[in-house]
């Protein structure tokens, strides 16, 4: 992924207003990420628990959308795995859910996926994040294969949040 500025992040929200996009909290140290090892950015907000984010690049054009997820407070120790990357957690993975795109969201429409709670999915596919214990289940796929995978997993979930068939 290419490394990508405030501005383009806050412009690329599709499913919130440009105001809630405005004031949401964006992360600092957006020249610190590893962007070459990132299917896509994801973040918790520091200000609001309850809230996460995620953007990524569809067709080169920057595309983000805003999660609510519970507070890590309420995650619980029961092994769950993540829709995106299948990686398996212990209490780290948690039921994210999207507000739809366009008229649909607005009429409180949403769709819901279990995600690492931390978003940092890309990571644990590359083995550059430890999930600990039987947090990736051995595969005879190659790295590319498992990339490809989760990049195809993101892409059916952010379809269902902007209604493009996928």
């Amino acid at each position: 992924m290419r490394p990508l500025s405030e501005q383009e992040i806050r412009a690329a929200f599709v499913n919130c207003t440009k105001g809630a996009a405005k004031r949401l909290t964006v992360p600092h140290d957006l020249d610190g990420q590893p962007w070459a090892d990132l299917d896509y950015f994801g973040w918790r907000d520091p200000q609001a628990p309850d809230r996460a984010y995620l953007v990524t690049e569809v067709d080169g054009r920057a595309l983000a959308v805003a999660l609510r997820c519970p507070s890590p407070s309420s995650w619980t120790a029961r092994r769950s795995m993540c829709r995106i990357c299948l990686t398996t957690h212990s209490g780290g993975v948690s039921l994210m859910v999207a507000p739809k795109a366009g008229k649909a969201g607005q009429q409180g429409n949403s769709v819901g996926a279990y995600l690492c709670s931390d978003l940092a999915c890309s990571l644990y596919v590359r083995g550059k994040r430890d999930a600990g214990v039987g947090g990736r289940i051995p595969e005879s796929l190659t790295l590319e294969e498992k990339i490809e995978r989760t990049t195809a997993n993101l892409a059916a979930f952010l379809a269902k949040v902007t209604d493009r068939a996928g």
